[in-house]
């Protein structure tokens, strides 16, 4: 016969091997959810110049410089994925991030959020390396560069966790900053305007010009909750 000692013995050694369990059973990830449905711009809004179009199940990218944004709300504890590529050996595009209104023609975005730079060889346009693949546009100089020239695929992530903002290029992180960090002064006059962005916005992909082409294949977000 069990002694009560013995039974409340069994009884905590029963519920600390449930809890040793679930503590080492697996956090189930947030599923990916894709923004871009690969036959045409639902859910999304050109302003500025130029345009977009889905070709063969990619965005493609036409003149500029303007902006292709996701309609559905503002983005915040989020990964952002972009997976894309350059028609050429070099062009120009952007992700642009933390928007913080709605926009309504292309450059207040560029002066109120930030955006993810594509240019790998800025040197070309007299820029220096603040402008390179996968940095805060002139804000933040990148920590490596591992951008894959035209007509080869990049997978960018971009995460938005509260006030900082990580930036991963193919499994290499290019940018690392968080709000209030310092930043280097305005150069030019199409840099944009320096301070604070909201910890959540809207998110857009750059059309640059006409002769930069890119395709977008996926845009997806994953919720860091």
């Amino acid at each position: 016969m069990l002694t009560r000692k013995t039974v409340t013995t069994l009884l905590l050694v029963a519920v600390s091997t449930l809890f040793a369990f679930a503590a080492a059973a697996p956090q189930q990830t947030p599923a990916w959810k894709p923004l871009f449905n690969g036959k045409d711009v639902t859910g999304w809004k050109h302003v500025g110049p130029g345009s977009m179009t889905v070709e063969d199940g990619l965005i493609r990218t036409h003149g500029g410089m303007g902006l292709l944004y996701w309609t559905g709300g503002k983005l915040g504890d989020c990964r952002i994925r972009v997976v894309y590529k350059m028609r050429d050996f070099n062009d120009n595009s952007g992700i642009f991030i933390r928007i913080p209104i709605e926009p309504r023609e292309e450059w207040m975005p560029v002066n109120y959020g930030y955006e993810v730079q594509i240019d790998n060889h800025p040197e070309d346009s007299n820029e220096d390396d603040y402008h390179v693949t996968g940095t805060l546009y002139s804000l933040t100089k990148p920590l490596a560069k591992p951008g894959k020239p035209g007509p080869e695929w990049n997978t960018m992530v971009i995460t938005l966790d509260g006030p900082h903002t990580i930036v991963v290029l193919n499994d290499v992180t290019v940018t690392d900053y968080t709000e209030g960090q310092p930043v280097p002064e305005q150069k030019y006059a199409f840099e944009p305007q320096r301070g604070i962005r909201p910890n959540e916005g809207y998110m857009g992909l750059q059309n640059h010009s006409g002769i930069d082409v890119v395709f977008f294949k996926e845009v997806s977000i994953q919720s860091l909750k």
